[in-house]
């Protein structure tokens, strides 16, 4: 694997980053979620314990500003578990703020975005963002979205960082590419939809991937959203049309009781390798994320 991972540690060579929790959080607080927020750091640390312990390598923090990130935690955590974790910049929608924070930043996005990459996070002691995560809307782009997917664009362009895009309810994927590949011109490859478990089209996973994005297959055990039982068959899908290196998996904690990044080395895992293989699997949780995720040069 050539290039490298901007870590909250620093900069690591993509190829040493192990088994990859694609998508997750070990903060994370939202006005949606009153009373579920992640915010405790001994609970953060046993869930990275616990990803260790079955193998894992390296978490992906999709929390961006403004959400509770707890930027200036994730070192010291990284540094006691022995795992990598990329911490992201961005902006999520606007329901997750307050309007005065969202007047705050409007106008600034993109410069807030490449300073959290390029020269690290407001009082988190150096640490860097490793990617701009931001979001789409259900089944379309309002105003919002369309002000952070540009500024996401500039913030790609100017530090060669991958976008993260939190997809609602897994829709909107085309629109997104739409935006960002074809009128901000950003790479498809630069590009990871996430969420895509949840709207289980397989028709739009195949177009999503054929336009070069990567995939995110994320929040396993959330039965509403036809996660674990639609998963390998949506994964063998694409790995049949032969995009099999368009894929990611994730655990995407956003709660106390969400089962997060264990359960997806203790029970995703072997389900998947039961359906597809294990020399499959290896490359979605190993090979593809360190693509992914690696820096490129502007």
């Amino acid at each position: 694997m050539s290039g490298v991972v901007r870590t909250v540690l620093g900069d690591v060579p993509a190829g040493r980053l192990g088994v990859v929790d694609a998508h997750d959080h070990l903060f994370i607080r939202s006005p949606l979620l009153p009373g579920q927020e992640l915010d405790d750091p001994e609970d953060a640390a046993a869930r990275l314990a616990a990803f260790r312990d079955l193998g894992g390598g390296t978490v992906v923090q999709w929390t961006p500003y403004g959400m509770g990130r707890r930027a200036d935690r994730l070192a010291e955590l990284s540094r006691r578990s022995g795992v990598h974790v990329v911490a992201a910049t961005g902006l999520h929608q606007a329901v997750h703020y307050a309007p005065e924070l969202l007047d705050s930043v409007r106008d600034s996005l993109a410069e807030l975005f490449v300073r959290e990459i390029t020269e690290g996070v407001a009082g988190a002691h150096g640490v860097r963002a490793g990617l701009i995560k931001v979001a789409g809307g259900f089944h379309g782009l309002d105003a919002h979205a369309r002000l952070t997917l540009r500024a996401a664009a500039e913030a790609q362009h100017r530090t060669g960082a991958a976008v993260a895009v939190h997809l609602e309810l897994g829709t909107g994927a085309l629109d997104v590419l739409d935006l960002l590949c074809g009128e901000f011109g950003v790479a498809p490859d630069r590009v990871v939809l996430g969420h895509l478990n949840r709207s289980p089209d397989f028709a739009v996973h195949r177009q999503a991937a054929a336009a070069g994005a990567y995939l995110g297959f994320d929040g396993p055990s959330r039965a509403n959203h036809a996660t674990d039982w639609r998963m390998p068959e949506a994964l063998e899908a694409l790995a049949d049309a032969g995009f099999a290196d368009r894929l990611l998996l994730g655990g995407d904690t956003v709660t106390p009781d969400t089962p997060g990044m264990p359960y997806l080395l203790r029970r995703v895992r072997p389900r998947l390798e039961l359906a597809l293989g294990g020399e499959l699997v290896e490359r979605v949780l190993v090979g593809n994320p360190a693509r992914a995720f690696a820096l490129r040069t502007p």
